[in-house]
């Protein structure tokens, strides 16, 4: 089942106000101050219970929270997942499952609000809920929210005071609902409610699109997390190259936690130190008031935790590529700073050594190393960093540069997708496509053919400003109907001329010039007339 950036001032504004500062194409600016929330952390209770939940059970994982100091490590959401449902009455109100919440939901509620936590319940954006169909409980059939929105969301908000949904969509598929109609209907009913502090999670195992990021706070990018490693490397594969659609307080949701369950403790590492790396939502799925010493303390690091919590709010993004072996970078504390967070990451079944210059990293100078897993201090490095990560492992530090450099390359990987989604619901969609020529294994295809169906860099960095030679890298592969593609570029809004018969298989270079402002800018490609080139990279050197 179940970049945007700047300076946090308060953990606890609402989520109107992240909605004001929704996602735009432009411009980044550093001097710039937005508020935003965090991810959000906390525990659910779908991992190990399921539907088998009860008013103790998820009262004695509030007193954990608090018990374990994971309250104090920033834990405060115990949020009930699927399982309290019990019946519709003639009126179509909702009334708990009556063996499992027999006083109702609201002393739930109470108590976990009395710990100074805050309280997150489950529904269903269809009629039936997950557990209904996967868990065979019957009390989840009519139980979801599809027409009955305004109704349960008085009742589980206003009424019983919750501070969290997470919305699936198990009977919202069921019907063929589409996904961006009825969670914005959901929305304005959680609107209409008056709890604009409500926080909102898409539960819909696949990156909905770009409409998302104007309704919720996270929403799920794949499906559901399981107990083994595979699960664990599944969903960090289908995160790579979704960096540009999160930031300015809303997430790409990995799912939650499994920590404390069957992973080995470096699978753990990997599991944890990635979902902080990528600003993740942090809920833990054990059992709280049984955890491992170790898993505990992985799940209590201040100095990982504080990487999904950063107040930069930016999900790392694939900086290199060896293999199977995978190089996450992203900016901490502030935009284009001299500390950046990064992890090496081996899923492999065999050791392997990372070597890489660090100028890929935008490193420039002495490089202050220190690993966050261990709390140690590698050293200082200048110019290569060479390291050996362990099978299903991970090394995550904290780079503290001399300098920061300006980049000379930025992937098509990087780019936000305006079109984008997972759903597969366009023809032709715009998408990440293999492609062994490409420098990072990858181009965006499908671009153009319509107007707005863009690939967009919103962060291309000059210190100064001035003019460059941009080189674009492309290949024209599948032509189809035509015999050339045409391409079009534009920087801060400014189209050059369109740029026509480009052809060939193999991958080919394209010059241009273009002007950049001092500070951050951005660049489009597009056709809105025809398709475009798939574009692995473009590369700037300063005239």
């Amino acid at each position: 089942m179940k970049k945007l950036y700047l300076v946090l001032a308060a953990f606890a504004f609402s989520l109107t106000a992240c909605q004001k500062e929704a996602v735009t194409n432009e411009p980044l600016s550093s001097n710039e101050t937005t508020h935003f929330l965090p991810p959000l952390m906390g525990w659910s209770s779908w991992n190990t219970y399921h539907v088998n939940i009860s008013e103790e059970l998820i009262k004695s994982q509030a007193d954990a929270m608090v018990s374990t100091g994971l309250k104090d490590a920033g834990y405060l959401y115990i949020n009930t997942d699927d399982g309290f449902f019990g019946w519709r009455d003639e009126t179509g109100l909702m009334h708990t499952h009556p063996d499992r919440f027999p006083r109702g939901m609201k002393p739930v509620a109470d108590h976990i609000h009395s710990l100074g936590l805050k309280a997150g319940i489950y529904s269903d954006a269809g009629t039936n809920t997950c557990g209904s169909m996967g868990d065979n409980d019957e009390r989840g059939i009519g139980s979801g929210l599809y027409g009955h929105e305004q109704i349960d969301l008085d009742l589980y908000l206003k009424e019983w005071g919750f501070d969290f949904i997470k919305i699936d969509f198990c009977g919202g598929s069921e019907l063929g609902l589409d996904e961006e109609t009825q969670y914005t209907n959901i929305v304005n009913a959680i609107h209409r409610t008056g709890r604009d502090d409500v926080s909102i999670n898409i539960c819909r195992w696949a990156y909905p699109g770009i409409w998302a990021e104007k309704i919720a706070r996270s929403w799920r990018m794949s499906g559901d997390i399981q107990d083994d490693w595979g699960s664990v490397k599944r969903i960090i594969g289908e995160s790579l190259y979704l960096s540009a659609f999160a930031g300015n307080g809303h997430y790409n949701d990995m799912d939650m936690l499994e920590i404390g369950r069957s992973l080995t403790p470096s699978e753990e590492e990997v599991h944890f130190g990635i979902w902080c790396i990528m600003s993740s939502p942090l809920l833990i799925g054990c059992d709280m008031t049984n955890i491992r010493p170790s898993s505990l303390e992985l799940m209590k690091n201040k100095e990982l935790i504080a990487l999904d919590q950063d107040p930069l709010g930016i999900q790392a993004y694939v900086a290199q590529r060896f293999g199977d072996c995978y190089v996450f970078v992203k900016d901490i504390e502030q935009l284009h700073g001299n500390a950046r967070a990064v992890a090496f990451y081996n899923p492999t079944e065999e050791p392997f050594t990372f070597n890489i210059d660090l100028k890929t990293l935008e490193l420039g100078g002495n490089v202050k190393m220190r690993d966050l897993v261990h709390h140690t201090d590698l050293g200082d490095f200048n110019g290569v960093f060479s390291y050996t990560v362990q099978p299903h492992g991970v090394l995550i530090v904290r780079a503290e540069a001399a300098q920061r450099l300006e980049a000379d390359t930025y992937e098509a990987e990087w780019a936000y997708l305006p079109f984008y989604n997972e759903l597969g619901t366009r023809r032709r969609m715009i998408n990440f496509t293999p492609e062994e020529q490409a420098s990072g294994g990858m181009v965006v295809s499908n671009i153009g053919g319509q107007e707005g169906n863009d690939i967009i860099w919103r962060n291309v960095y000059s210190e100064t400003g001035g003019d460059y030679e941009m080189t674009i890298y492309y290949t024209a592969k599948n032509l189809r109907t035509a015999k050339t593609r045409s391409l079009v570029v534009s920087v801060n809004g400014e189209a050059l001329p369109m740029i026509d018969d480009l052809t060939g298989d193999d991958l080919q270079a394209l010059k241009v010039n273009v002007h950049l402002n001092p500070g951050y800018n951005t660049v489009s490609m597009s056709n809105p007339y025809f398709w475009a080139p798939d574009i692995d990279r473009f590369t700037l050197k300063k005239n």
